[in-house]
């Protein structure tokens, strides 16, 4: 049987979602930019139409007032909350923060996400069928930045009747693509929800992606990019990009609590070079390297990975202040102690520049042993400090709405 919040057991009974749970979702789509309006890119290229997966969770007011989008991370989709059948053996991947009565309350809040331009989740990407041949777009699919991915959801809450959004949420590239969002629609914004991110990836961040691109394209069934018609794909590659980069979401606490130096099987080294699993973690990585190959497109890695090393808040704009100076939107900034991808420093230089800019800003350092990925595993401290952020920045809006000062 099912648990509270709609987890499925072991026995592999359906599942039965419960009171805190969205429930059963339905994975919807919308075609945008449609010729002879497509969506003109920042490399210079165009594409239209686009297609975009999506996924809505709770009921929009008649006020139109009360619209959350949320900006997944890097591998991430539009699949945040609830279950799609009863067969799910997993439910959406922030399914513990978005929901009734939850850090997202789906009771009060209309929630949006949907998979980024160049995902792999039903959204446009190199995956896609080049109109122009029919053909998968692989690498000519063209390049793409962290700005491009806002236009197009802009676009999509703008197809939804919505012209403001309460606030825009997300972590990681996600917390790029909400800097974005403040800097591209300043009006189109009430708050903001930045976690574990900053204006720019340091150099270290963008080595990592580039050992992970380097992983795929050495891969011998890579195929210079034109792989979907082949007997497999870049697996090896796409497994060792995912393997590097997950050691990058955790901490060294968090790894030697989960797995100090045990070993897999039994309790004596086995002198074999042979073996290639002789410790737990090394059991763990090759494990996520194997699950991620299953749901993810190489190509779109390499793009996604790309727009991220290009995002640079103040490119364009004279710096992270005059590019925040527009917008009104009220910002929670959250950092994690142990996340070295995304260090406590640049939120503080993020914070810095918004105080500079004059916006109201809120910002705290939780304590974690999680590293990176802390915001998709520790929900507690989040929730209390988005739902009174959240409901005063409602209250704000509709008190402005009725002229109440």
């Amino acid at each position: 049987m099912a648990t509270d919040s709609g987890e499925l057991r072991d026995s592999g009974e359906p599942i039965v979602p419960g009171p805190n749970s969205v429930g059963f979702v339905e994975k919807r789509s919308a075609t945008l930019f449609v010729p002879p309006n497509p969506l003109r890119l920042a490399g210079g290229g165009e594409l239209g139409p686009v297609t975009v997966s999506y996924e809505t969770y709770g009921e929009l007011s008649p006020q139109k007032d009360n619209a959350i989008f949320v900006c997944h991370a890097l591998t991430g989709d539009a699949h945040v909350a609830g279950w799609h059948t009863p067969q799910d053996r997993k439910p959406g991947w922030w399914d513990e923060f978005v929901g009734p009565g939850k850090g997202l309350d789906t009771n009060r809040y209309f929630v949006i996400c949907a998979n980024v331009l160049g995902g792999c989740q039903g959204t446009t990407g190199p995956r896609s069928l080049n109109p122009q041949n029919g053909e998968a777009y692989g690498l000519n699919f063209p390049f793409m930045t962290v700005g491009d991915m806002v236009e197009v959801h802009a676009e999509l809450v703008r197809s939804l009747g919505i012209t403001k959004l309460l606030s825009v949420v997300g972590g990681s590239l996600g917390g790029m693509q909400v800097l974005e969002w403040a800097a591209r629609y300043p009006a189109m914004i009430q708050s903001a929800v930045c976690m574990a991110t900053a204006a720019k990836l340091t150099a270290q961040g963008i080595a990592f992606n580039a050992v992970g691109r380097r992983a795929i394209c050495t891969d011998p069934n890579f195929h210079s990019g034109q792989y979907y018609d082949k007997p497999q794909g870049p697996n090896v590659g796409l497994a060792l990009a995912r393997m590097v980069a997950h050691i990058t979401y955790l901490s060294d606490a968090s790894i030697e609590m989960k797995f100090s130096r045990r070993l897999q099987v039994g309790d004596r080294l086995s002198y074999d070079m042979m073996r290639q699993i002789e410790f737990q973690v090394e059991s763990y990585l090759h494990h996520q390297g194997k699950r991620f190959i299953e749901r993810f497109d190489a190509n779109s890695y390499l793009y996604l990975t790309r727009a991220m090393d290009y995002f640079d808040l103040a490119e364009g704009r004279g710096s992270v202040a005059q590019a925040l100076s527009q917008t009104n939107a009220r910002f929670l900034v959250t950092s994690y102690t142990s996340d070295w991808l995304f260090p406590t420093i640049q939120s503080k230089e993020l914070v810095r520049a918004m105080i500079e800019a004059g916006r109201h800003v809120t910002f705290i350092e939780l304590e974690s042993a999680y590293g990176h990925d802390a915001f998709l595993i520790e929900f507690e401290w989040l929730e209390r400090l988005v739902r009174p952020f959240l409901e005063q920045t409602l209250l704000a809006v509709r008190q402005s709405s009725f002229g109440v000062r």
